[in-house]
């Protein structure tokens, strides 16, 4: 039997994106330089759909209160189980560019690492990487810069961000 039970709330949620979007606006507020915020969007585990591409959204609008420069919103889709076709909503020359790239949940790193792939042809000023929810299961080498909840979780465990009504909110499930 599944146990379920929230994680983060609507409204923690919300704090939490505006607290990372303050962080990311107080890194870059001496930039001129366009940022280019890519959102996650994928199948993740059982087949739901990410709501990184939603995070990314919310995150940016925080970002235009806060930063002069020009912000470019695109989404990344890729499966997460198998990210062998990676595409962007936007074909974008990333050189001298800062870039933050968003998913709702970090697992092991394969997700953040793969959506790195469209990034290598470039030369961006600057990579940093935003998540709201990170588990302690690192298998690839990538750390997140931003990080709104870290959870040490069960490998059998699953967390995933739900939307509704134009809010999140973070479940867990776990085998009990």
């Amino acid at each position: 039997m599944s146990k379920r039970r929230i994680i983060l709330s609507s409204d923690v949620a919300a704090e939490k994106l505006h607290r990372m979007a303050l962080e990311v606006a107080e890194q870059l507020s001496d930039e001129s330089t366009e940022l280019v915020v890519i959102g996650i969007e994928g199948a993740g585990k059982f087949g739901t759909k990410g709501a990184g591409r939603f995070i990314a959204s919310k995150i940016e609008g925080y970002l235009r209160q806060y930063l002069s420069c020009s912000i470019t919103l695109v989404s990344l889709h890729m499966d997460k189980h198998a990210p062998s076709v990676i595409t962007l909503t936007e074909e974008i020359n990333f050189d001298d560019k800062n870039v933050l790239l968003i998913d709702d949940v970090s697992n092991s790193g394969k997700t953040l690492l793969y959506a790195l792939k469209p990034l290598m042809r470039f030369q961006p000023k600057r990579i940093q990487i935003l998540v709201l929810v990170e588990r302690m299961h690192k298998l690839f080498p990538i750390k997140p810069d931003y990080v709104g909840y870290s959870i040490a979780t069960a490998s059998g465990d699953y967390i995933h961000v739900e939307q509704e009504n134009g809010n999140i909110h973070a479940v867990m499930d776990s085998a009990d």
